[in-house]
């Protein structure tokens, strides 16, 4: 990788490449909105386009559409850590850009999320101010 990070998302795209995005370079200083692809075949990393807003303690997941959806992260002030969002961004791989997507109802971090059979994506669980959920909700 061409960015030092940890705590970020890795995703296997159908092409066979894999991108990495977000995560933490070394403190809550550090909060990471780059991404990165490697291609297996050639062993070389390739920046993406930024995302714009930092994520860390989020998800990322490859959509029926070739499409990419990151959902939820940690907020930082620079100092600490200061709180969860409920914000989502979609990459379209053919334009190389990300947009803003629909926001969750819940700010959560530490989610799981599935692509089911219809298209749409669960996001589960996870914790934000009041603790861990119980919850899930749907994007589609």
């Amino acid at each position: 990788m061409t960015t030092r990070r940890y705590l970020h998302t890795v995703t296997l795209w159908t092409n066979g490449k894999v991108s990495v995005a977000g995560g933490n370079e070394y403190n809550c200083w550090g909060l990471l909105n780059s991404a990165e692809i490697y291609d297996p075949s050639t062993g070389v990393w390739t920046r993406m386009s930024n995302m714009s807003l930092a994520y860390y303690q989020h998800t990322v997941t490859l959509l029926t559409n070739g499409h990419v959806l990151v959902v939820g992260r940690y907020i930082s002030d620079g100092y600490s850590f200061s709180g969860h969002s409920t914000s989502s961004e979609l990459y379209n791989p053919l334009a190389g850009i990300w947009t803003k997507g629909d926001n969750m109802t819940v700010s959560r971090i530490a989610h799981t999320t599935s692509v089911l059979s219809n298209g749409k994506v669960l996001v589960i669980g996870g914790t934000g101010y009041n603790g861990t959920f119980s919850s899930a909700e749907l994007y589609s």
